[in-house]
């Protein structure tokens, strides 16, 4: 599926959004044909069926062909209410919201559990199972009964101009909802986890809450649109709202308009689906199925030639042939943004010494690791490692390639779990817990191989650091920019990420760690693949954030940066620790260099 450029282009302005509405429904007061608003009802309701499904897999990147599922028991919701309880459709649609939501949770639980393709074909499952029971229950075809005292009450109305005007206020809604997701948090954490669920997760990002809550509004979406979907058409089969159409065409109205784009799926209905009906309401009879293959072919098309969708080649298009400089139709997260003042970087107030001067006697022990070890199969990557990491230093850890230096990192943030031995922090045992988690409890991460998220701008990688553990936007941001400001890149915040050099993208990272506010910060390789002058850069930038009460332990190769920035080395040796101690007593011990370079350069190194 191709991944639009979410975060630059969100959606319609609301004024636009509204316009819009009104110039469609403006039409349709125009137009007096059953045909015709029979179909101008069913693009709004398809539109919203689509925005349902950019709500959950245009944001989350998982792609989801079991829409249909939600969609359907909203349908059958206000169906059987009516037609079994005498319950009133206005009702039942509400009803039908909760029973699609409720619908997503019990998907998501157990579903979120598989990756890629597989999640795609188990959500494909759902709506073939369901249609089915729904046949073995007896409920092959649910007419909804005609009341002709109160109909109004029963949403039956002798014109069917109102039917557009009940889509449309649905649509516009969902639309907002759209529209909010977009410019919050929520939408925000979605788009890092779709990017990058690892890094999300090390920055405090909980994947399973945001994509379970994604998949739950989704499916209320797409139950009140069933609901309304069998108002219209009266009857419903199970084939009619569980059908594999159904989920394509969700599916397709927004590939075809823009995936992630909150207007894609609208534009995508209000093109195929009227060019769907017409032709086979004249074609059908002598081509059965012209349907179908309209909308595989502007699928095709669209892969082919647009693969971000027909809004975005549009936008572009509009642009070249404007005159000057023209509206944006697709703002983004970045127009919500708070102001942010412009402050100077900290400067370095306090020494290892100073901190230490000001702890109540002894060493403040801030992370214990004992007995840790880990194998995978026969092979023993890290073995019986114990260990304390005093607050206010710069714990340096080094050893030859494969020594288990990454996974011992990925042990002390909970990406791999123990096969035995403890790590607490402050006394808190990390055993068991998540790396949201322990992001949460004040360990920071960075990654051998950087993990930005490369389609959102510097701020906003680095906000998503900040989420955790502030629950106000506006302080999030700020902090945001704080920690930016930190590492340097405070006039780069509104920057692509993916358009960094190597060492601004090591910095960034850095950066989204620190906007945690972490007690620990564990660097993997952060000076990797950067020349002289920009080691000696980091370099400084480290020593500014130990000295302003930061904890580091970092993992790296280049000595001569790692003996002027380390107060302690940690050797390991397959999987096993070496050596700790000053950094001079450890370089020059023999066991090390043999360990590094061989037993010949032992007796080099005495001479």
């Amino acid at each position: 599926m191709p991944e639009a450029n979410i975060s630059a282009k969100a959606g319609l302005p609301l004024w636009l959004t509204l316009g819009l509405a009104a110039l469609y429904l403006g039409l349709a007061a125009l137009i007096g044909n059953p045909y015709i608003l029979l179909i101008m009802t069913l693009v709004p309701i398809w539109a919203t069926v689509g925005v349902s499904w950019n709500v959950f897999s245009g944001y989350s990147g998982l792609l989801s062909f079991g829409h249909a599922a939600f969609f359907g028991l909203g349908a059958y919701t206000v169906a059987v209410a009516f037609a079994k309880f005498g319950l009133s459709p206005w009702v039942g649609i509400v009803a039908a919201a909760g029973v699609g939501g409720l619908a997503g949770a019990l998907v998501g639980i157990p579903t979120f559990r598989l990756r890629g393709v597989y999640f795609s074909l188990a959500m494909l499952a759902y709506p073939l199972a369901l249609l089915y029971v729904f046949e073995w229950l007896g409920l092959q075809e649910v007419a909804l009964p005609l009341k002709r005292e109160g109909a109004a009450l029963y949403m039956q109305f002798a014109d069917q101009r109102v039917y557009v005007l009940i889509a449309v206020v649905l649509l516009v809604a969902s639309l907002l909802v759209n529209l909010w997701i977009a410019r919050s948090r929520f939408g925000l954490s979605l788009l890092a986890i779709k990017q990058n669920e690892l890094a999300a997760e090390a920055a405090g990002i909980n994947p399973f809450q945001w994509k379970l809550l994604a998949l739950v509004l989704s499916g209320a979406i797409a139950g009140v649109a069933g609901g309304l979907y069998a108002v219209v058409l009266v009857i419903v089969t199970p084939h009619s709202v569980f059908g594999m159409l159904v989920s394509a065409q969700a599916l397709i109205f927004t590939m075809f308009g823009g995936v992630g784009l909150v207007a894609g799926p609208v534009l995508g209905a209000l093109i195929l689906l009227p060019l769907g009906e017409v032709l086979n309401a004249t074609l059908g009879a002598r081509l059965p199925g012209i349907q179908g293959v309209i909308y595989g072919a502007a699928i095709i098309l669209i892969v082919l030639l647009t693969p971000e969708g027909i809004l975005p080649w549009l936008t572009q298009w509009w642009k070249k042939l404007g005159p000057g400089k023209t509206a944006n139709l697709q703002p983004g997260i970045s127009d919500s943004l708070p102001s942010v003042p412009a402050t100077a970087a900290p400067g370095r107030t306090n020494s290892k010494a100073d901190l230490k001067q000001v702890q109540a006697g002894g060493v403040d022990v801030l992370l214990q690791v004992q007995g840790l070890s880990k194998s995978f199969g026969g092979l023993q990557a890290v073995q019986d490692v114990s260990f304390n990491v005093e607050r206010g230093e710069i714990l340096g850890i080094i050893g030859p390639n494969g020594a288990g230096k990454t996974t011992l990192f990925n042990l002390l943030n909970g990406f791999t779990p123990p096969s035995n031995g403890r790590v607490s922090i402050q006394g808190a045992d990390l055993r068991g817990r998540k790396p949201f988690e322990i992001c949460r409890l004040g360990i920071g991460r960075t990654f051998q191989v950087v993990r930005p998220f490369a389609r959102l701008s510097v701020l906003q990688n680095v906000v998503i650091g900040a989420f955790s553990s502030v629950p106000n936007d506006a302080l999030a941001y700020q902090r945001a920019f704080d920690a930016l400001q930190q590492v340097g890149l405070g006039a780069l915040a509104d920057a692509k990420a993916g358009s960094l050099p190597a060492v601004q993208l090591r910095l960034m990272e850095v950066a989204r760690a620190l906007a945690s506010k972490p007690q620990l910060l564990l660097l993997d390789e952060v000076l990797a693949g950067l020349g002289g002058g920009e080691i000696e850069h980091v370099v400084q930038v480290l020593m500014g954030i130990r000295d302003a009460g930061t904890t580091i332990v970092i993992i790296e190769h280049t000595m001569h940066a790692m003996v002027r920035l380390a107060d302690r080395l940690l050797v390991l040796d397959h999987g096993k620790v070496l050596q700790i101690g000053e950094p001079a007593a450890v370089t020059s011990d023999p066991s090390v260099i043999e360990a590094y370079l061989g037993k010949k350069w032992v007796a080099h190194a005495a001479h």
